[in-house]
């Protein structure tokens, strides 16, 4: 684990060239630094000009501006320094050469500006997550769940949660500790044992969402599947609007998964074009076919890619395929290559596919508008919904489940039993299961986990 009482800086802007870099200087010799860069500590949260010199040499780097924010008023809780210069390789090169001449300083870790505002209680958990998931954000719909997240929607609700279960231990634990005093009540495990209860209510319901959250952050994933040479990989290459996948007339040329990121009107929905599906004798090939099903399968949509050219050889299912959980639609493809009054005997073999059923060209394009407004809609009801959602990792819904599960048996004991000492135990149970939840307890297990996502400089 990196040492907290070391001085740290990076470069925490985006690749170089760019027209602006910002150079990030954090920790208690952040002062020292900029006295031997720029020679002067600026006012405090005012922007600056200054000139940026190597100390080891006294050469100039470049100019620019240079800002000040002392702890604990600082975006990690300690001294911190910041360097705007402009973003070439090279000046960005020499100044962090520059930083790293001067005694006490290091380069930063992979996220640990933003470990250093957890640890110093700028931000919780929840917040360190949704600053995470705002900087890989994609579409527009995780954006705003990342922000929310940012903001402190479950980290604030999670501290109420925790301030009122407190109370409700003291009350419990004022009964058994003085109850021969005048001045507390005689029956506080009735009131405690009712506070429990709603709790745990509003609890479960902020984890009754269907894993919306969850899905959101990974998005929709659509597996584009069916035999040899139907057109899968070209159905791809024109929703990916480009030459995604290789297409060839030879059949078994996609052997391998590929992937692409969409975005659908705000939604985040991935792409898998699998390997065409037959038996084969090559091993190459039969792996590819392995993974195929395998991806297909473990996808939340699948696309079944037909050749309607085909005529009675069209292939509309494999015997092979295990996809009873996944929903499937049927895509008719190469509709190019058949008369418009020819393609009505297709649906007469899915009378009941439906909607699930849509006739395209991959060739020319004729159907792609349906079937992408189909994703989107398909999308929208998949990972959407006008309550924003309030758990959005796995990590956060184990620790409610495990602070509902504390308050259910702690409600269940002081009805049965009216033990009021194992009843303050499950309590200080879920309060610590909530402690997790934002970070205040049991997390350096995860803190390596969580922050080694993050970019260097952040």
């Amino acid at each position: 684990m990196p040492d907290a009482s070391d001085t740290i800086f990076a470069l925490s802007s985006g690749r170089p060239p760019a027209a602006i870099a910002v150079v990030r200087v954090s920790g208690p010799r952040a002062g020292a630094a900029l006295e031997a860069v720029i020679g002067r500590v600026p006012e405090p949260r005012r922007a600056t000009f200054a000139r940026m010199r190597d100390p080891s040499t006294g050469e100039m780097v470049d100019e620019g501006l240079a800002l000040w924010f002392p702890g604990p008023k600082s975006e990690t809780g300690e001294d911190t320094a910041e360097l705007q210069l402009h973003g070439g390789r090279a000046v960005i090169a020499a100044a962090l050469s520059a930083l790293a001449s001067v005694p006490g300083l290091r380069p930063a870790e992979a996220g640990e500006f933003t470990r250093r505002a957890f640890e110093n209680g700028r931000l919780d958990l929840t917040r360190v997550e949704g600053l995470a998931d705002l900087i890989y954000a994609d579409t527009e719909v995780q954006r705003r769940q990342a922000y929310r997240q940012l903001r402190g929607m479950l980290g604030d609700r999670a501290e109420r949660w925790r301030t009122t279960l407190i109370e409700t231990i003291a009350l419990v634990e004022a009964s058994i500790d003085f109850s021969d005093e005048g001045d507390v009540p005689s029956n506080t495990l009735h009131p405690a044992l009712q506070a429990a209860q709603l709790l745990r209510a509003e609890i479960v319901h902020a984890l009754a969402d269907s894993h919306r959250g969850e899905r959101l952050r990974d998005g929709l994933v659509v597996a584009i599947a069916g035999s040899v040479n139907v057109g899968k990989s070209s159905l791809l290459n024109r929703i990916a609007r480009r030459d995604a996948a290789i297409v060839s007339p030879l059949a078994g040329t996609t052997r391998d998964i590929i992937e692409v990121h969409l975005d659908l009107n705000g939604y985040p929905v991935t792409l898998l074009d699998t390997a065409g599906i037959r038996p084969s004798v090559d091993p190459i090939e039969q792996e590819g076919v392995r993974r195929a099903l395998e991806r297909a399968s473990a996808a939340d949509l699948v696309l079944w890619v037909v050749d309607i050219s085909a005529g009675q050889k069209l292939v509309l299912d494999d015997p092979t395929l295990q996809f009873s959980q996944t929903p499937r639609w049927l895509v008719v493809n190469k509709v190019d290559l058949v008369a418009a009054q020819n393609r009505d005997w297709v649906m007469s073999l899915v009378p009941h596919a439906g909607d699930r059923l849509i006739s395209i060209s991959a060739k020319t394009g004729e159907g792609l508008d349906e079937l992408l407004e189909k994703l989107t809609e398909y999308a929208r009801n998949y990972l959407g919904s006008a309550e924003p959602a309030l758990v959005t990792r796995q990590r956060q819904r184990h620790a409610l489940e495990d602070a509902a599960t504390a308050l259910s048996r702690a409600v269940e004991e002081g009805k049965s039993n009216g033990r009021e000492d194992i009843v303050a135990e499950e309590l200080r149970l879920a309060a610590r299961s909530l402690g997790r939840l934002t970070g205040r307890v049991d997390v350096e297990d995860i803190l390596d986990v969580i922050f080694r996502d993050f970019c260097i400089g952040k």
